[in-house]
């Protein structure tokens, strides 16, 4: 994409409403804009980022056995005040009253909706287990919306809701999600760390938040540095028998600091972590709680009814975009990891009007689009200064300089954004280096 051609609203100031990292950055580097209070258009660098998210989210959860479908974000209130919830979420749920005047809402989660397609549909055993996921957007209307897409009203979530003929089978299930957020936060460059917690308005009595590790984080976290020791390469090398190591995992020591008592913990202080973390992802096994007051029933190997064991599982996925952010950024801007980053590459053409400068671009860029590599060529008439602020603003993992000099020289400059570092190559030889 040239840049000349883009919609890239940068914004030089830091913006006064915005008090977090992550938010500041999105505003600057142009990828949202507030519509309303906690309601936000995403832009399409902005959009790039949250699809690239997105897709992982998606890959992992098919890969994991889920089966992706598509719900409404408006529900019936009639499916809530059956399953006991409609009075009991509180003023967070938007309630809408149709032309008819049926009560309806805007869902802030699915469970209601989700067991009664499951209650239509599914008659036997023979059928389960099954899980079924969507990514669609939520709202709820938060007293308090800040942070931008870290705490807005409306926000893109992935949720999935299993459900199995009894505990074994539901744990399984259970477990399997919890691999498959681990290996979906690793695939996006970041330390994810799963701690027990409540299952709150959701119910249940097994549940795990997945906090990832940043500096400006919400919430103070105690753990076992043996979680960190699971590399990407592990937990993508592990197939269906992932019990073990699901098992392991759960073994170790993790909680947030209201629940660390540090005379009774049982990691020696050597091994023990204290670091801050932002929820991105939150897994619940309730049993039997919506099934049984929805009549969520199948018939036994025996011929009898059966009520359905169920857990859901979330990740922000709009939020997530911030998180990155706050675990990845310095003073100069964003640093995306590579998987979801917007733009893989930027080439910068330090001279617009240079005929020289021109071509080698040019050639350049045909050569990464030819080769399916992903890159933001600023071929605008700013100055060298702003190209660069631009560029490290919005974070693109590789930085590829042409100019006059170079040009002479028979070399271009090469820069990671992570690392800092700046090489002078040849065109041919920073080519593979990107694309290799």
């Amino acid at each position: 994409m040239r840049l000349s051609r883009y919609f890239l609203p940068i914004i030089k100031e830091n913006p006064q409403e915005a008090q977090i990292v992550s938010h500041r950055l999105m505003l600057r580097a142009g990828m949202i804009r507030q519509a309303s209070a906690g309601i936000y258009s995403w832009l399409p660098l902005g959009l790039k980022v949250l699809r690239k998210i997105e897709a992982i989210v998606r890959e992992e959860q098919d890969r994991a056995g889920a089966i992706e479908l598509l719900m409404p974000t408006i529900q019936s209130a009639d499916l809530w005040r059956e399953s006991g919830r409609y009075n009991d979420y509180g003023e967070e749920m938007l309630r809408i009253v149709d032309r008819h005047k049926r009560d309806m809402l805007y869902g802030p989660t699915n469970e209601e909706l989700i067991t009664d397609i499951f209650r239509t549909t599914v008659k036997s055993y023979r059928d389960l287990p099954k899980n079924l996921y969507h990514i669609q957007w939520k709202f709820r209307d938060e007293i308090r919306p800040r942070f931008g897409v870290m705490r807005g009203r409306e926000f893109l979530m992935k949720d999935a809701y299993s459900f199995d003929l009894d505990y074994a089978g539901a744990r399984r299930s259970y477990n399997a999600m919890y691999m498959a957020y681990l290996r979906t936060f690793a695939r996006m460059g970041l330390v994810a760390i799963p701690v027990r917690a409540d299952s709150g308005a959701i119910g249940g009595d097994l549940s795990h938040e997945f906090q990832i590790l940043a500096q400006t984080g919400e919430s103070d976290i105690y753990y076992d540095a043996a979680i960190e020791d699971i590399s990407l390469a592990k937990l993508m090398s592990v197939g269906d028998d992932f019990e073990k190591t699901v098992t392991h995992l759960q073994s170790l020591y993790a909680a947030e600091q209201e629940k660390h008592d540090a005379k009774a913990c049982p990691v020696p202080p050597a091994r023990l972590k204290h670091a801050k973390g932002i929820e991105v992802g939150h897994i619940f096994y309730f049993g039997t709680k919506y099934s049984k007051a929805m009549n969520a029933k199948v018939t036994g190997p025996d011929g009898a009814d059966i009520t359905v064991e169920m857990g859901s599982y979330g990740i922000g996925v709009s939020r997530l975009v911030g998180a990155i952010i706050e675990a990845s950024h310095d003073d100069a801007g964003i640093i995306w990891p590579d998987a979801v980053a917007p733009f893989k590459v930027g080439l910068i053409n330090l001279r617009a009007n240079d005929a020289a400068c021109v071509t080698a671009c040019d050639d350049l860029y045909a050569k990464l689009q030819n080769a399916g590599v992903d890159v933001l060529y600023d071929d605008t008439d700013e100055s060298a200064g702003a190209k660069f602020a631009t560029c490290d603003l919005i974070g693109l993992p590789w930085q590829l300089v042409v100019g006059p000099r170079g040009i002479k020289s028979g070399v271009v400059e090469l820069k990671n954004r992570r690392s800092g570092e700046k090489q002078e190559l040849s065109p041919e030889a920073a080519l593979h280096r990107i694309m290799g």
